[in-house]
């Protein structure tokens, strides 16, 4: 069964502050060439079918009501992986 996936980031303007954590533990770590840390979201929905155009369209829908917060969150990628 096809997997799409869906990729979603807090907006850029936004602050991130596990992403700052996270820089944060990696300089103290010693690892000072990461600059910043950005932290997302990834969901994978199963299908049980073919992948066409209408499931595409409905994910882009889910994706944008259900699974991401348009106020602070942009949804980055959608793309559909071959069955595992």
């Amino acid at each position: 069964m096809p997997t799409i996936v869906v990729e979603v980031m807090p907006k850029a303007e936004l602050l991130d502050p596990q992403g700052k954590a996270v820089a944060g533990a990696l300089k103290r770590l010693g690892k000072s060439e990461f600059s910043s840390v950005r932290i997302g979201k990834r969901f994978e929905l199963t299908v049980d079918g073919p992948v066409d155009d209408g499931v595409l369209a409905d994910v882009r829908d889910i994706a944008q009501t259900l699974l991401s917060n348009g106020v602070i969150e942009d949804v980055v990628a959608i793309r559909t992986e071959d069955e595992r």
